[in-house]
């Protein structure tokens, strides 16, 4: 693939627009690059980007489960046997 550069040699949106998964991935500072200070359309996007990851979020609170959880996860693996690559028969 061919990639055109701006004739002043600063990153077009094509090459920023490829570059964002791994920004977003290394949860890299956006606002503190060259070519969002210069580019109001990939600025929104990213903007826009934001938003819909901050709104993700709020659908599936992550919550630690129970100790209760903790206690049963810890009584099964009391009642397996040594050596035995089966889990214990629940009644």
């Amino acid at each position: 693939m061919i990639v055109m550069r701006a004739p002043d040699n600063t990153m077009t949106c094509a090459e920023f627009q490829e570059t964002l998964p791994e920004l977003f991935e290394t949860q890299s500072e956006l606002g503190d690059h060259e070519h969002l200070k210069t580019c109001e359309n990939c600025a929104a996007l990213v903007r826009d980007l934001e938003y819909i990851a901050s709104q993700a979020r709020l659908l599936l609170p992550i919550h630690d489960p129970s100790p209760a959880v903790w206690d049963n996860i810890q009584q099964a693996l009391r009642e397996e046997k040594p050596g035995s690559s089966a889990p214990a028969a629940r009644k």
